[in-house]
């Protein structure tokens, strides 16, 4: 029966918070990496309850170390005066060999770090965090045209179908 099968992300224990649309509009992707995150108590609670924006977040490379900066993760609604500030920077739990591997790319000239999405694995915090560079507008235009002509195409076949 097609309704007992699980999806893969619920096999391996995944379940998503959020997903950063507007940078898979805004950048072209080039490289993926999984991270942990470091969070308080508050925080976590917050994203069990399925609430956090990725909208406008970045990382950074301060000291040697990969910071998650202005990801909003919403006080905590039972939270007492210990509640977390919802824009604060977040430290990323990343290898000393996958920091110096990303932050070579990232320092190049129109590379950014931005996070894709937010996540639960096996009940720990996680990040897909990517090394992206900015399109320009006559890429998005051209990528706006290419999906309008697919989407188009899709119904073209739906309709012979009937």
């Amino acid at each position: 029966m097609a309704g007992n099968k699980k999806s893969e992300a619920q096999e391996s224990g995944e379940k998503t918070i959020c997903r950063n649309r507007k940078a898979l509009h805004d950048y072209v992707i080039l490289d993926r990496l999984e991270c942990g995150l470091v969070l308080t108590g508050t925080e976590v609670k917050s994203l069990r309850g399925g609430k956090a924006s990725l909208e406008d977040a970045y990382a950074r490379l301060v000291d040697g170390e990969v910071w998650l900066i202005a990801a909003d993760i919403p006080e905590y609604a039972m939270g007492t005066h210990a509640n977390h500030l919802p824009k604060r920077s977040r430290k990323l739990l990343l290898h000393r060999d996958e920091i110096n591997k990303f932050a070579g790319k990232a320092t190049q000239r129109g590379m950014t770090l931005i996070p894709l999405r937010l996540y639960f694995r096996e009940g720990k915090a996680k990040v897909e965090l990517a090394v992206a560079q900015g399109k320009k507008l006559h890429d998005k235009r051209d990528d706006l045209k290419k999906s309008e002509a697919a989407r188009e195409m899709k119904r073209a076949m739906g309709r012979n179908r009937k």
